[in-house]
């Protein structure tokens, strides 16, 4: 299973339930990586997004506490672990990400195997983080890629592979 965020020079991925920059090209790398796939988010990650309605073309499974919380074209799990085998149902492990937010994410890193984070060169005002995967024991670089956005920001997409010990 995936983990997938952007996140800035000290590890931020969001602020006010909201992104901490519009990248055009981390979103269309975020859709690349999760279409036709199951994403697995919090609650707040989905209330975030326009409209508060799921992403199209993908198996939204929301996280929550709320056992009153319902949402149409979602399936409402109450724990991680009923999260990872409804999207286990239909979809191989390669094919789901955890997409947020900052509790999720902590939550996720024992499931996964994989993280693709979109490291943004420029540091924001953040009040949610995400695991420092240069910092975290027993994951490593895989592939790095720098490019400059159109904005002018650098951005570079690292996929990081935990690393599997006998």
């Amino acid at each position: 299973m995936n983990i997938i965020a952007a996140a800035d020079l000290n590890w931020g991925i969001g602020k006010n339930n909201d992104l901490l920059d519009n990248i055009p090209e981390d979103m269309r790398f975020f859709r690349e990586k999760t279409l036709n796939k199951a994403v697995i988010m919090g609650k707040n990650t989905l209330l975030s997004f326009p409209n508060k309605k799921p992403l199209p073309k993908r198996l939204n499974i929301v996280l929550t506490r709320d056992e009153s919380f319902e949402c149409e074209d979602a399936v409402v799990c109450h724990s991680i672990e009923d999260a990872i085998k409804c999207a286990k149902e239909s979809y191989k492990d390669e094919d789901i990400f955890f997409i947020g937010g900052e509790n999720v994410y902590s939550q996720a890193e024992k499931f996964c195997d994989t993280a693709y984070i979109t490291k943004i060169d420029n540091a924001y005002d953040a009040d949610r983080f995400i695991l420092n995967f240069d910092e975290r024991t027993g994951w490593e670089i895989a592939n790095e890629e720098m490019l400059k956005t159109e904005k002018g920001i650098y951005i570079t997409f690292v996929t990081y592979k935990k690393i599997i010990k006998d």
